[in-house]
């Protein structure tokens, strides 16, 4: 399908690609990784033509049809429905022309159109519109109301919704799920898990690599590796060809050494000079390895939240909204505790951000009852506010307005806890890349070291790597967690309860994250009906079923929290003696608080066991 030969490409005086080949066979799904700014895009760019090589070449099958997401919402009067059905030309033009038949004179022609319409399956179009449209959790009704009466972010789902609905031979999209809950993102990975053609999909989503992709096409130091299997195959494959890189590099500086050696000994040797001239260009001869330099993750850290008894927040009867008289939410009855840890479920549109403003304080609340401790900190990420960063000022003064108080060293080293060095810290906000920019809202909603951490849609901007940091930066966080994501794999890992927005409420879910997936899969098989908001709807039995595990999951919240607790507990202590052991080995002088340290581990590790035990064996159970 597509053959990239010695590609070269810069940008700015900075080389992207530098002469590498690889070749991409028809019928794959592909997932295209690498750091964020290592290309990808541009390759996409450089595919389809939008961008042209500085060397090499790019060769795609003849006569394939190449479709790629758009990067501007569509707008207009046109419903939903019509315009995904525009954006088959072909299609449009064939019905154009069949109005006409009677104005035709040649029959031959009336006969290859109605041929080739029957190939394209034209009749069949509406229906295969409206489904992928009902997919991305649009209902019956919204499909045929104007794009203008949709945001920003609705309306991309409609040209995600076109391009999917082209089915061309060579399908490239480019972070397709940013604008997609993760209802929807639940129902595209289904869909392209069973695509029938070749498609290149830039994505950090684990989950979505793993499910829909049976190649990982990487790109690192301008070079392309293409793997076989899904992102966690890759990183295997890759891990253990890095691990053989390094080893046989170490042979062959051993081997190095010992030529050198025979050579430095007789090469002035009568006796042995040929010999020595032999090794001599066996060791010329000799390619060297390349080291392996890991591009490093940068590492994240929340600051250390001081203790609050529960309950941090309490709702009783609370209703909220934006328009008098018309909530978005009521009737909540709801507590969050210092060791929750909640993600909340329900299709966009169902209240989702709402609720995570209420809990954060930017919203009040317009009838009932809301008691937060009166010591409460609550830090908020919401994607907005990237909007609101000053592009000139720098990540040390962004986090100076907030800390006016603050020392200089305290400032660095918060910032530090977010990858922002001294090389970072004082580069202006606009020179930023969208993670950067990420990675500083999440200092900046941290910076009072909150017991309650509501964060939306936090990972958007984050690479696969930086989003697995976020993932160990909030296990090892103290505090509480309200977690609005469409990243499935970032939910599973961190959330140990789930809430469901839907139906103007939010409510405990009873089951768990493979229960949504397969529900939500159910659903948007068929297309919503007019009213339905995407959400799942639980039988009866199934509800019993899911109350059964929520009632057991429950009674083993004490545990987890208390295993938790210890684990924390011994990785603080861990770190205290590797410092006094790096400063002892480092020449200074035995610290006598060694000992204590090391004999509070032992009783803390003990502790760790026994509450995991306790905690397999209640689960067992």
């Amino acid at each position: 399908m597509l053959r990239i030969n010695q590609l070269v490409y810069r940008i700015a005086g900075r080389t992207l690609f530098d002469g590498t080949s690889v070749h991409l066979p028809a019928g794959h799904r592909i997932g295209l990784v690498g750091r964020n700014g290592s290309g990808k895009s541009t390759l996409l760019h450089l595919i389809e033509g939008a961008l042209q090589a500085d060397g090499g070449s790019l060769e795609r099958r003849s006569g394939s049809r190449l479709a790629s997401l758009a990067q501007e919402a569509p707008s207009g009067p046109t419903n939903l429905l019509d315009a995904v059905l525009a954006a088959d030309i072909e299609r449009g033009a064939l019905l154009t022309e069949a109005e006409s038949a009677t104005e035709i004179t040649d029959p031959g022609r009336i006969a290859e159109i109605h041929n080739r319409l029957a190939d394209i399956g034209a009749h069949t179009a509406p229906a295969r519109a409206a489904a992928i449209l009902a997919g991305l959790g649009f209902s019956q009704a919204e499909q045929m109301r104007p794009l203008d009466d949709f945001s920003g972010g609705w309306r991309m789902r409609v040209a995600l919704a076109a391009t999917l609905f082209l089915e061309p031979d060579l399908l490239l999209l480019d972070e397709p799920t940013n604008h997609l809950d993760l209802e929807a993102v639940l129902w595209l990975e289904n869909h392209l898990a069973g695509y029938p053609h070749t498609v290149i999909i830039v994505s950090h989503e684990r989950d979505l690599l793993n499910r829909a992709v049976d190649h990982i096409l990487h790109l690192e130091k301008q070079r392309l590796t293409l793997y076989r299997g899904g992102y966690d195959s890759f990183e295997r494959t890759r891990r253990l060809r890095l691990e053989g890189q390094s080893s046989a590099r170490l042979r062959q500086e051993r081997q190095r050494r010992h030529i050198q050696a025979f050579v430095d000994r007789f090469r002035y040797k009568a006796t042995k000079a040929r010999q020595a001239q032999s090794r001599l260009k066996m060791l010329e001869r000799l390619e060297p390895i390349a080291a392996v330099i890991e591009e490093r993750t940068v590492p994240l850290h929340f600051p250390e939240p001081k203790e609050a008894a529960p309950p941090l927040i309490s709702l009783s009867g609370v209703d909220v909204g934006y328009e008098p008289g018309n909530p978005v939410l009521s009737g909540l009855d709801l507590r969050l505790d210092p060791d929750d840890r909640i993600a909340l479920l329900g299709a966009n549109g169902n209240g989702k951000s709402t609720f995570a403003k209420l809990l954060a304080g930017r919203l009040e609340p317009w009838s009932g009852k809301l008691v937060r401790h009166r010591q409460l900190a609550v830090g908020y990420f919401a994607q907005h506010q990237l909007e609101e960063l000053s592009t000139a000022a720098t990540p040390l003064a962004h986090l100076g307005r907030l800390m006016p108080k603050a020392p200089d060293e305290l400032l660095r080293a918060r910032l530090g806890g977010f990858g922002f060095g001294v090389d970072k810290a004082e580069v202006a906000v606009g020179q930023l890349s969208g993670g950067e920019k990420a990675r500083l809202l999440l200092a900046l909603a941290s910076h009072a070291a909150p017991q309650l951490l509501v964060l939306d849609e936090p990972s958007n901007h984050l690479d696969v790597d930086s989003r697995e940091a976020l993932v160990q930066a909030l296990n090892e966080y103290r505090g509480a967690v309200l977690l609005i994501s469409h990243d499935a794999h970032l939910v599973d890992l961190c959330a140990e309860r789930l809430w469901l927005v839907a139906e103007g409420g939010v409510k405990p879910y009873e089951g768990s994250l493979g229960d949504y997936r397969e529900l939500a899969l159910a659903q948007r098989k068929r297309p919503a009906k007019n009213g339905e908001n995407g959400t799942p709807k639980v039988g009866h039995e199934r509800r019993r079923q899911r109350q059964d595990k929520a009632r057991a999951r429950a009674a083993l919240a004490p545990l987890r929290q208390a295993a938790r607790r210890a684990e924390a507990e011994v990785e603080r202590l861990t770190a205290e003696i590797a410092v006094l052991d790096a400063a002892l080995a480092a020449g200074g002088e035995y610290d006598p608080r060694h000992g204590a340290l090391a004999r509070e581990l032992t009783k803390a590790e003990a502790r760790w066991l026994e509450t995991t035990e306790a905690l397999e064996t209640a689960a067992g159970d």
